[in-house]
């Protein structure tokens, strides 16, 4: 199988901050890191922000922050960033009230002019209960999505996307790789601190190795006075599995670019893309379905 390379280097802004109660305050924080990142570099083409970056992380808040998408205020606020700013950004997440009255945790892509390009729902629903450490069921407020996410980003190639728990199913990487060429996948997500430390570098670099392409983790910043403690740490993983840029725990911006020529010697170097045996095992990308919107 062939694939479309990264066309070009691509310098990609991740925005590690953390939401309040308040959803202008958070609003305008993320813009106010936006524009303080476009200061530091004026050449960042993506800007990508963290999980329910408009909200509190909370099954309890879900409801209260919901809004519809595309007349929402938070999707109008980011067209207008992207359209003012030229760049291109990934909204993080929000929570969605779609028209069939259930709520999503959304994520949305603007191109340079402020159109929408890509709409993620989260796939995998965080359903958890780990004795002695957290327990957590998104599903008593959110609805899954149904779709595999592919963003066409202008000039580059395409990118897949996950929200954090979808990063722990591997198939969503292995479609967008495989059936629409990404180069990257980017998973906006808010581990905690009981499976930050386990599994968040682990599994950024896996997807990365098992699909030769570049992992984009952006998280919240940690904050104790929060209900849910996220676990930051917000990284980018090079198609090798190298950490090629990382956060620590606080508000911090991290400005990395991805290069094209890293995917190529990855891929001829270890060209697992033409060594599958489909003759043994099926190839369940054949029936999967990415879309963009």
């Amino acid at each position: 199988m062939s694939f479309q390379l990264l066309a070009k280097k691509l310098k990609v802004a991740l925005l590690q901050i953390t939401a309040g109660s308040d959803k202008q305050v958070n609003l305008n924080h993320a813009k106010d890191y936006i524009l303080k990142a476009l200061s530091k570099d004026s050449a960042i083409d993506l800007v990508v922000l963290p999980e329910c970056f408009n909200s509190p992380y909370s099954v309890t808040e879900f409801a209260k922050y919901a809004e519809k998408i595309p007349n929402g205020e938070t999707t109008k606020f980011l067209s207008q960033i992207a359209k003012d700013n030229k760049i291109s950004i990934i909204g993080g997440s929000i929570p969605e009230l779609g028209d069939d009255n259930k709520i999503y945790n959304t994520s949305i892509t603007f191109d340079k002019n402020g159109e929408i390009i890509g709409k993620h729902r989260k796939v995998h629903l965080f359903d958890i209960d780990i004795p002695n450490g957290i327990t957590f069921k998104e599903s008593l407020t959110l609805t899954s999505g149904d779709k595999a996410t592919t963003i066409p980003l202008e000039g580059f190639g395409n990118i897949g996307e996950g929200i954090c728990y979808d990063i722990r199913f591997p198939e969503l990487a292995t479609i967008a790789t495989r059936k629409s060429n990404a180069f990257a996948m980017v998973y906006p997500g808010a581990f905690n601190t009981v499976t930050g430390p386990l599994h968040w570098h682990l599994l950024a670099r896996s997807r990365a190795i098992d699909n030769q392409i570049y992992v984009i983790l952006v998280s919240p910043s940690r904050n104790l006075e929060l209900s849910y403690h996220a676990y930051g740490h917000s990284l980018v993983v090079d198609p090798n599995g190298k950490i090629i840029a990382e956060a620590g725990e606080d508000e911090e911006i991290i400005i990395t670019e991805l290069d094209p020529e890293v995917l190529t010697k990855s891929r001829s170097g270890i060209p697992v893309s033409t060594q599958r045996r489909f003759d043994i095992y099926d190839d369940y990308t054949e029936t999967a379905k990415p879309r963009a919107i």
